[in-house]
């Protein structure tokens, strides 16, 4: 076993606590309100077509309202332009996030962050919430208030990350971040069970409880999180790392034996006191972190990964509802367990890659598996338990490897060697990995939907299969 893995709990201090609980739960409140569009979309659907033309309409509004405001001739339409819609926000948010990341290691954390969460609380409610009440239906403003939402949300992630990595070193890093990446999932799970709640009360109310949620999520977060242990007003470290680990990640083959007899004077080196940098850590060129070794590769490993998993997270409780007819809250309810999947893959992941001192091959090993559970989902038969279990293994090789990206790796490769003297890039390099794969996921949300419409649910999954064999 790895001296990374051997590090007690009880080294961590309760600000370490603090810092997982509120960046995890930021996260969380994000990607339920997120989650709250794809959960909606057979609503909104109906909403935007003539009645006559869907089944699902005469619940939602009354029947004069459909001619006068529809914006669609038929669902097929419809279901474009939410795929248009799921597009231009993860385009939107994929630049947001190049440019997030840069002004993350230049500016307080915490207000980034909880600009992000509170304005994108507002325009989520906006366009979901406000727009309905007052009965505006407009393609343009719903695709102007979606570029903007991009932009915010895509504040949050890289600020997440860089807080974790100021707290969490490299001892149990795979294991610690494997856990903390399950904010996302947990996030899905949320949205899902808030958002089918509230449905039959119209899908403007689902927006309403998150972005509410997701409102005071950011308020609770400026007034309490620290964002690195500087800011506790005196001078101690990272219990369980010195300076030197932080920058060596997992990204090698090289476990030298220098190491083993580091961890084993750990206790003599902790009393001893530590002498202050002679200058602030300067934050890195964006050109710079991009050329940074291993940042390039998997941040298009990540766009392809990001493609399959996103469009899961978009399209699942849409093809649950049209593939099967199962009723929208049910498809909701179900859909959950593809992130079960996800959270259990990524926490065990992670803890194996911190036992193997390597990431690359528990990743690979995944992915391959993956494939296989694929072609078995493709296949699932008009059965929810049998979809359900299926869909939490799905979630088990795809998730997970997914949440170990944007979350272990990324902090990995923001805490490198050549990073040296520059410490400030964490945010950055979070930023380029995870703004990479929005464009992927942003490219294959508009493919997805194009697909669907010409050939069908079953290319939609041999193309998922494509995507996951080109990461091989």
């Amino acid at each position: 076993m790895p001296p990374s893995c051997c590090a007690s709990l009880s080294q961590y201090t309760h600000h370490h606590l603090v810092v997982f609980l509120l960046t995890f739960f930021s996260y969380v409140l994000l990607h339920a309100s997120r989650k709250t569009f794809s959960n909606v979309k057979v609503s909104i659907s109906a909403q935007w077509t003539p009645f006559i033309l869907n089944d699902s309409s005469p619940a939602f509004s009354p029947g004069e309202t459909w001619q006068d405001n529809r914006l669609f001739e038929d669902e097929k339409q419809a279901t474009l332009f939410l795929g248009i819609l799921d597009s231009i926000f993860l385009f939107s948010y994929a630049v947001g996030l190049y440019l997030s990341g840069m002004i993350g290691d230049r500016v307080n954390l915490r207000y980034v962050l909880c600009f992000g969460l509170c304005g994108s609380a507002a325009v989520e409610f906006v366009f979901g919430t406000l727009t309905e009440w007052l009965h505006i239906y407009n393609i343009y403003l719903y695709s102007s208030l979606w570029v903007l939402n991009g932009l915010l949300q895509s504040a949050v992630w890289p600020c997440v990350v860089a807080v974790m990595g100021n707290w969490f070193g490299k001892a149990g890093r795979g294991f610690v971040f494997g856990l903390w990446s399950a904010c996302a999932s947990v996030g899905n799970i949320l949205g899902a069970f808030l958002a089918s709640s509230v449905l039959k009360y119209g899908y403007e109310y689902a927006f309403l409880v998150t972005s509410v949620v997701q409102f005071a999520g950011g308020v609770v977060v400026f007034f309490g999180l620290l964002t690195s242990p500087k800011e506790v007003g005196k001078d101690f470290r990272n219990p369980i790392e010195t300076d030197t680990d932080s920058h060596k990640p997992l990204m090698s083959d090289e476990e030298d034996e220098v190491e083993v007899e580091k961890y084993s004077r750990r206790g003599q080196s902790v009393e001893q006191p530590v002498e202050p940098p002679a200058e602030s850590p300067q934050a890195i060129g964006f050109l710079k972190a991009f050329c940074l070794p291993g940042v390039l590769p998997y941040s298009l490993a990540y766009a392809c990964l990001k493609l399959v998993n996103y469009s899961f997270f978009f399209w699942l409780p849409f093809y649950l509802s049209n593939n099967y007819k199962w009723k929208e809250a049910q498809a909701d309810r179900l859909s959950v367990w593809y992130d079960v999947g996800g959270i259990i893959g990524g926490t065990f992941q992670g803890l194996i890659s911190d036992f193997m001192g390597k990431r690359a091959p528990v990743l690979v090993v995944s992915l391959m598996l993956a494939i296989g559970a694929l072609v078995g989902y493709s296949r699932s038969p008009n059965d929810q338990v049998i979809n359900g279990v299926l869909l939490a293994i799905t979630g088990l090789f795809i998730g997970g490897p997914s949440n170990i990206i944007s979350s272990a790796i990324s902090a990995d490769l923001g805490r490198q060697d050549a990073l040296r003297g520059s410490k400030e890039a964490l945010a950055t390099v979070t930023g380029i990995v995870d703004g990479t794969g929005s464009i992927g996921a942003a490219a294959g949300q508009y493919l997805v939907s194009l697909i669907e419409s010409k050939l069908g649910w079953m290319s939609v999954f041999y193309f998922f299969i494509v995507m996951t064999l080109t990461l091989n």
